[in-house]
């Protein structure tokens, strides 16, 4: 577990002070000089330069690995070079396809290569990796190698154990760590940080999670099976460089709050957020249309608290926020405008037990939940939204990231100036079956991916928004960031214009009178242009409600008295003896 004694205490000295307003920041960057003669040598039975030995190798596997010559490191991957030689030269036409060359595993349809490394997916069955209750899908297992590393401020928490000796005797240098639920390996070949990463959980076996003891010895065998199968020789390294520019025209209406400027009270433990300015790729904005909204789905009305049970203040004295978990749902015509409204709002690191190295304690939000422009209502008593009514668009061109079946996409692109994952959360599974959004599909920014929904662990298990994560290569490989002020520049770029940070103490801005909602159902009522109630209505109607609360009892105490008194008058039971 984190060492939170005093992470705590640091976390809180290193993020409590609020930043004023500031300029967004480009990331930092460490370079990687790749000794490629090393790397030729390592490679068995091959003579020649570099040059001459890696483009045989890329020639023999790109019909496996297509695009494996633009990597400007060596790929390393649990491939037999020999036997699959071998039936190359054999004209064995199960060469192109069969899996017995990967030592038990199998390529899971992802394999992208580019300026800035390589990335890879690899999958086993759960019976074949011995594991005592054996799950219903395949175990993943990532490996990545890099030409530039993500270089992030402290703190980042992670757990590091001393590897297995005959790894560290192969591997001199090589890490074992457990970090955001995931146990890694991570080491250095050729000049080159590769990590070999699989998910899980430090908890007890059981069948729905795969568990840290049962994936690190899958992660050693695939360790044991890494060989040299690819890359192409290049120069030096380039410095990356992120595009900052931000409209000139300053929008009237688009105002929002600095990043780590949680809701009061709702990070973990009450630890305020992250306040990273940093803009770690140029993408376009992940709702298809404007205006869209980044706001707390735990903490703001028709929120749950998740779990804390707190009811606090969102900014305004005016406008308390309530949870389920300690009043009931509040109902559309209850709730206040702030949901569908500016001014946006930081919520990476609210309370979560998810683990996230960035965040003050290890633990929180590991992304921003962004509700589009309207609420749609089904009738004019709902307390929810309905689903599929919002176009959700690529952020990038990129490679797609996803399994059949699965709640997450990632979209992962990677170039000279940026390697970073994204990943698209509640939208529902079997759409994006259907759409073809699996593992290899090439996707292009702007392009509809689907809608935006209400799937959580099951159907309608959420709020109506869009969960988006946002994950860069570091020397422990993937880890979540805060993508705050990269959807800000996004967002300024959809709309033109650019935003006005609230700078603290400074008060919000005042809420529009009429949060955007639409009926847009025959059965329901044609309210879809009608303001919510005023305060002073809704105070009328709860006032309302109070006094024929209060009737309700009266009467219920004046029947009580009343029957108390007809028993007194007709006297005690006599009590009969049992026979």
């Amino acid at each position: 577990m984190l060492a939170k004694h005093s992470a705590a205490v640091l976390a809180v000295l290193y993020f409590a002070a609020p930043a004023a307003a500031q300029e967004v920041r480009a990331p930092r960057f460490i370079l990687t000089t790749v000794d490629w003669p090393a790397a030729a040598e390592s490679v068995p039975q091959a003579s020649g330069s570099p040059a001459a030995i890696f483009d045989s190798l890329n020639k023999s596997l790109t019909p496996r690995f297509p695009g494996i010559d633009k990597s400007p490191v060596p790929v390393l991957l649990p491939f037999d070079l020999a036997a699959y030689r071998a039936d190359q030269e054999n004209g064995n036409a199960d060469a192109s396809t069969s899996s017995k060359y990967f030592g038990g595993f199998a390529p899971a349809n992802f394999f992208l290569a580019g300026p800035a490394g390589y990335d890879a997916v690899f999958s086993i069955d759960a019976n074949e990796a011995g594991i005592k209750f054996p799950t219903s899908k395949p175990v993943e297992i990532e490996v990545g190698g890099a030409a530039y590393l993500y270089d992030l401020d402290e703190p980042n928490y992670k757990e590091v154990f001393a590897p297995p000796n005959e790894l560290a005797v192969k591997f001199p240098g090589i890490k074992r760590i457990l970090s955001e639920n995931h146990v890694r390996y991570a080491f250095e070949r050729f000049g080159v940080p590769y990590v070999v990463s699989i998910q899980c959980y430090d908890r007890r076996p059981a069948r729905r999670y795969l568990t840290c003891r049962e994936a690190d010895p899958i992660a050693q065998r695939f360790l044991n099976r890494l060989a040299v199968a690819g890359g192409t020789p290049a120069g030096a390294p380039t410095q990356p460089k992120i595009d900052l520019s931000r409209p000139s025209p300053v929008s009237p209406d688009f105002t929002y709050y600095a990043p780590g400027d949680l809701i009061p009270n709702s990070g973990w433990h009450k630890m305020p957020g992250r306040a990273d300015y940093t803009v770690y790729a140029r993408v376009r904005f992940p709702i298809a249309s404007a205006p869209a909204y980044i706001k707390s789905q735990s903490f703001m009305h028709w929120g749950d608290c998740y779990r804390t049970g707190r009811v606090g203040s969102i900014g305004r004295k005016d406008a308390p926020y309530r949870c389920k978990a300690n009043d009931r749902p509040l109902l559309f015509n209850e709730a206040n405008p702030e949901n569908w409204s500016y001014p946006w709002r930081d919520n990476f690191c609210e309370t979560r037990d998810f683990l996230v190295g960035q965040c003050p304690g290890g633990y929180g939000h590991q992304g921003q939940d962004i509700r589009p422009s309207s609420c749609v209502l089904a009738t004019e008593r709902s307390d929810r939204c309905l689903p599929d009514q919002h176009a959700v668009a690529a952020v990038h061109d990129g490679l797609m990231w996803r399994r059949l079946g699965n709640l997450g996409a990632y979209i992962v692109f990677n170039n000279a100036n940026e390697h970073v994952r994204f990943r698209y959360l509640h939208m529902n599974p079997r759409m994006m079956d259907a759409n073809g959004l699996m593992s290899g599909r090439q996707i292009s920014e702007g392009e509809n991916l689907g809608t935006v929904s209400t799937w959580g662990d099951k159907e309608r298990g959420t709020s109506y928004h869009l969960h988006f994560n946002l994950q860069v290569f570091t020397k422990v490989g993937w880890v979540w960031v805060n993508p705050y002020m990269t959807l800000v520049a996004a967002y300024e770029r959809l709309i033109g214009a650019r935003g006005t940070e609230i700078k603290a103490p400074e008060p919000a801005p005042p809420t529009a009178d009429s949060p955007t909602v639409v009926l847009p159902l025959p059965r329901a009522p044609a309210i879809a242009d009608a303001a919510p109630p005023k305060p002073a209505a809704v105070k009328a109607v709860k006032h309302a409600k109070t006094k024929k609360a209060v009737a309700s009892k009266k009467k219920a105490a004046a029947s009580k008295l009343k029957n108390a008194r007809h028993k007194k008058a007709k006297g005690p039971k006599r009590r009969t003896k049992r026979h």
